[in-house]
């Protein structure tokens, strides 16, 4: 079995997101942290988060990239417990059994995202249209004989789904220039 967790090359995060995910949490795509906001509207770090962030289930806060791992059967339970307790105490699920279900699907869907190898790096990019908001994620490769030691020094993109041919990750918390 295999999940995602939040992984940091670099302080970025610590920079682009009001809040930075530590470095190692179970993460997941969050993108229902937005479900009652226009991501067109959103502004500076929040609007990064939802342009570029995964969330890291224990502090609730943002990575930039996520990280396939290796995980267990006991890990997946405890991810989806964590996540259903957050959901109660977060963001106002009304008991554990409905956040459990909203839990396992969330987890779920984020294990869709762990079909490439372990240690494979996971972008996702996010819009909204008409109301709607769609995601897209990228597999960052490295470079043969690099190991994770720097952000952006060994890193090559092989894209699974060609979201912005213009996508930059610095670019995820400024305001856009076309309007």
């Amino acid at each position: 079995m295999k999940l995602l967790r939040t992984i940091a090359l670099d302080p970025s995060d610590t920079f682009v997101f009001d809040v930075a995910a530590e470095p190692g949490e179970w993460a997941v795509s969050g993108a229902f942290r937005f479900w009652d906001r226009d991501g067109a509207r959103l502004e500076g770090k929040e609007r990064a988060a939802f342009r570029g962030g995964f969330l890291g289930v224990q502090s609730w806060g943002w990575s930039t990239l996520a990280q396939i791992v290796p995980a267990t059967a006991d890990d997946y339970h405890s991810l989806i417990e964590l996540l259903a307790r957050q959901l109660v105490d977060r963001f106002g699920a009304p008991d554990m059994a409905v956040a459990r279900t909203a839990a396992e699907e969330e987890v779920a869907f984020a294990q869709s995202l762990c079909s490439h190898p372990i240690s494979s790096l996971i972008a996702v990019h996010r819009s909204s249209s008409d109301g709607e908001v769609r995601e897209s994620f990228r597999r960052l490769q490295l470079r043969e004989g690099q190991g994770h030691s720097k952000a952006f020094s060994f890193m090559e993109m092989e894209d699974d789904v060609q979201p912005d041919g213009d996508l930059k990750l610095a670019d995820l918390g400024r305001e856009p220039t076309d309007r």
